[in-house]
């Protein structure tokens, strides 16, 4: 069975942004941000994916992968 991985982490490093920061910029709470970044959420609003791709200047792939184990 595969899994989505959340490369979240990886895009912030990319341009020095912190967890807090990318939380306030996208409005979102810093515990579900971190929530999301650490894989654990259940699920992504398109409208939450669109925030973060606009702050980070990155795709919805450079964010979520599909792995197959």
């Amino acid at each position: 069975m595969g899994q989505i991985v959340v490369n979240l982490d990886v895009e912030m490093a990319k341009r020095k942004m912190s967890l807090s920061e990318l939380a306030e910029r996208v409005g979102l709470t810093l515990a579900n941000l971190s929530i999301l970044k650490t894989g654990k959420a259940k699920a992504i609003r398109f409208s939450t994916l669109e925030a973060i791709c606009r702050e980070l200047g990155c795709q919805p792939g450079d964010i979520l992968e599909y792995r197959d184990e």
